[in-house]
């Protein structure tokens, strides 16, 4: 069975909304929100507006353009025409999930529908970091309704309201992921997945967590030699072969550990490790704690 790496790290990021709003803003304006680290999205539906993370370029963004900052930090969004002075403006609750920047009168100059999520992954952070710091999507209708959708779910109190979300907010990542353009240069999987050689490992060790992997076994994967693979896979994704082979393994093995229902020589027997003891042993010096008691201490409900 073919194997998306990018929808298994957005599956195993376990994403949650937190909440989903309609923001309308007339005249100038600035928001400014300090450091966050979380998950930010979203969509223009009308008019335009420039947004920066922390110290990254400015980016102007117009009706139907989407964008994606799997870990948000000191974030500004402002209108185009920017503020002659150094204001900042609160926005004005008017109704659930719809807020007004700037004069209550009058048709609104730019209208977004924003989201603020939250991941549940205990290894989110290395999960996060394989991706772009900030995607962008133009013209992308499917995000935009995938939005409103999001948005509805949040302001209603339906059965299965959660486990809906969790699906959307998937489905709106990869959307997000696999349609935007990368805002930078920052190596990482997105990047990896791009490259056809790389791509081609990348698949073949999510396909087959459990194959003994050496760096020889993917460079052939990747019909490369051993040091061009070794040299271009840690250029590109960020991290050597082995190091991204372990830190995967070990998110899936936190994972199985925590559905409960095996035990560690079948957890160890899925990601690769050929007994219990030397799997406990690389989960012990990677996790900090011995597997058995990650089980016991971190298992679902």
């Amino acid at each position: 069975m073919a194997v998306d790496p990018l929808a298994e790290i957005v599956t195993l990021l376990q994403p949650a909304a937190r909440f989903s709003k309609l923001v309308e803003c007339k005249n100038a304006w600035r928001i400014r929100r300090g450091a966050m680290g979380e998950p930010f999205y979203s969509a223009i539906l009308k008019g335009s507006c420039r947004v920066k993370f922390g110290h990254g370029e400015p980016i102007v963004l117009h009706a139907g353009d989407f964008v994606l900052a799997p870990a948000a930090r000191d974030l500004v969004n402002e209108s185009v025409e920017a503020p002659s002075r150094p204001i900042e403006t609160v926005p004005v609750q008017v109704a659930e999930g719809h807020f007004r920047v700037g004069p209550e009168e009058g048709a609104a100059d730019l209208v977004m529908r924003i989201g603020h999520c939250s991941f549940g992954a205990p290894d989110a952070n290395l999960l996060v970091s394989l991706l772009p710091d900030v995607v962008v999507v133009r013209g992308e209708r499917r995000l935009t309704t995938l939005m409103e959708l999001i948005g509805e779910e949040t302001r209603g109190r339906r059965p299965a309201r959660d486990l809906v979300l969790e699906r959307l907010l998937e489905v709106v990542l990869i959307e997000a992921l696999r349609s935007g353009t990368d805002h930078t240069a920052a190596p990482g999987l997105r990047r990896g997945l791009a490259d056809e050689r790389l791509s081609c490992a990348l698949r073949a060790f999510h396909g087959r967590p459990a194959h003994p992997w050496t760096v020889a076994d993917l460079a052939a994967a990747a019909s490369l030699s051993r040091s061009a693979f070794f040299s271009r896979f840690s250029r590109i994704v960020g991290v050597p072969p082995m190091e991204y082979l372990l830190a995967w393994r070990m998110a899936l093995a936190k994972q199985l550990l925590r559905m409960g229902g095996i035990g560690v020589d079948q957890v160890a027997e899925r990601v690769g490790y050929g007994s219990a003891s030397a799997f406990s042993v690389a989960f012990a010096r990677y996790a900090r704690v011995p597997p058995a008691r990650y089980a016991r201490t971190h298992r679902a409900d």
